[in-house]
């Protein structure tokens, strides 16, 4: 299933194999919350060069509802996407919806945003709605808690979590899920010890991979960067190691540095539609955990009479044939053309980021 073809200091690079396709490490997923990537086509997503996309099981179940999505035979096919679909559980919108949410061991309790309903989202049903999917890579059901967070707190959502896990991974053992992989995610807040105890708990269990969750939420770039590391070096080396919901860059190129395989986030996507795009990918030094790279504002009015190209080595669709004037001029008309253009230069660039690494 996971296959580790070369390591140089702590990075890795290697072959993840999923019933859509072999999926070379280390890589980036786009963010296809809903079922589609905001403004993107699946074919356009296939031209930049992504190897796999996220969705999200809590906002699925909402709409358009994994009933329908299972009748026409799986989210591929619902959204005429052909390769593989990773699905995380929905731990992180229950964690985002606090207001709206009531945790106890049997799950979360929460009321739909679009008509008032209740729902109990349990670990055996997270497990279940993934399958009625069709998911590729399905994430356990965790509990993901803010920084700073006190001790006790912390404690609850690692032994809630490696609660969960076990429900899962006998909820997937009872459907028979040989295509799909079940990924476990550890917690644990900034507290070594709680994060070495989430990290054993999980490996005691067995699971196809292995996720960082509970990161980016708050805490500095130093004390993400020492977690990182820390949980990196606790997880088994044969298996695919998940860094959920990081980041910039720069935090993936040091993650990279120590040995984490998969990433996600909104980063790119979201950036593009508010006008700022990653340009010029630079030197890489993997030792140091470094990346160059410019950020441009598109709206910024020094950009009105640039007539160059957005990143002269980029050859996306929007690098190919447009200036940055035009691009501003876009965004300037509020034209959703330009966010789709931007949106398609950052993932190309993520995606080349990747490449680079591998």
């Amino acid at each position: 299933m996971f296959k580790l073809l070369h390591k140089k200091g702590k990075s890795r690079a290697g072959e993840l194999k999923t019933s859509h396709g072999v999926i070379k490490t280390p890589f980036f997923m786009p963010i296809a919350t809903r079922g589609f990537v905001k403004g993107l086509t699946p074919d356009e997503l296939d031209e930049v060069g992504a190897q796999i996309i996220l969705s999200n099981t809590y906002h699925l179940m909402l709409r358009p509802g994994e009933k329908l999505i299972k009748e026409v035979g799986g989210l591929h096919k619902f959204m005429n996407w052909d390769k593989p679909i990773l699905t995380d559980s929905g731990g992180f919108q229950v964690f985002s919806l606090a207001k709206f949410r009531k945790i106890s061991d049997k799950g979360v309790k929460f009321k739909s945003g679009i008509d008032g309903k209740e729902y109990l989202l349990t670990p055996e049903k997270a497990i279940k709605i993934q399958q009625d999917l069709g998911s590729d890579i399905m994430m356990v059901l965790d509990e993901c808690v803010a920084n700073p967070c006190s001790r006790i707190k912390a404690r609850e959502a690692v032994e809630r979590t490696a609660k969960w896990a076990q429900q899962c991974k006998v909820q997937s053992s009872k459907l028979k899920l040989k295509r799909s992989l079940l990924f476990g995610i550890a917690q644990g807040s900034l507290y070594r010890d709680l994060r070495k105890k989430s990290v054993e708990d999980l490996i005691k269990i067995g699971f196809d991979g292995y996720a960082i969750g509970g990161l980016a939420v708050g805490e500095s770039k130093k004390k993400l960067y020492e977690m990182v590391e820390f949980c990196a070096d606790l997880l088994p080396e044969d298996k695919p190691r998940y860094l959920m919901g990081v980041g910039y860059p720069e935090d993936i190129v040091k993650a990279v540095s120590f040995g984490i395989d998969m990433f996600d986030c909104v980063i790119p996507t979201r950036n593009a539609r508010h006008g700022t795009l990653f340009v010029d990918l630079g030197e890489i030094d993997l030792k140091k955990g470094e990346v160059k790279y410019k950020v441009i504002h598109i709206k910024n009015s020094k950009f009105k009479k640039d007539f160059s190209k957005i990143d002269k080595n980029c050859d996306c669709y929007l690098c190919k044939n447009f200036s940055c004037a035009y691009l501003r001029h876009l965004f300037m008309s509020d034209s959703f053309l330009g966010k789709r253009l931007a949106t398609l230069h950052n993932l190309k660039f993520y995606i080349r980021l990747m490449e680079t690494l591998r």
